[in-house]
């Protein structure tokens, strides 16, 4: 099945100024046109979409994206180059996670005082229960 890059933006949840800005970043190189240069996009290339949405919500910065496409165009040469990068990532991602869950457990204590201040009606009466 093909898409046009409407269709495209709304299965993977982006704009189409998104999709023009990859596009125009160097990280949709697969996409091919129309005669008259409209973007076509494949089930493919929706996993690709879904790929570089992956990356990118994990922190990986967009030109390191494209040098990442970019090695999987390359073929086989480059699959320890790509698994090192996503190593990285992943390591990146759970120091991130890390950080959050401790800040959560920070406001899940904050948040319980709160309650129980707002269930005595002071402060003062939330302290003396810590």
């Amino acid at each position: 099945m093909e898409y046009s890059i409407a269709q495209a933006a709304e299965r993977a949840h982006l704009t189409v100024h998104t999709l023009r800005y990859y596009d125009k970043e160097g990280l949709l190189p697969f996409i091919h046109r129309t005669q008259s240069g409209a973007r076509i996009f494949t089930e493919s290339d929706m996993e690709w979409l879904g790929l570089i949405g992956c990356l990118k919500n994990a922190g990986m910065p967009l030109k390191d994206i494209r040098t990442f496409i970019e090695w999987c165009l390359q073929g086989d040469a480059t699959l320890e180059q790509r698994r090192d990068m996503l190593l990285g990532l992943q390591q990146t991602a759970l120091e991130k996670m890390r950080r959050i869950q401790s800040s959560l457990r920070t406001l899940d204590r904050k948040i319980d005082y709160y309650n129980r201040a707002c269930a005595a009606g002071s402060e003062a009466a939330a302290r003396k229960t810590c």
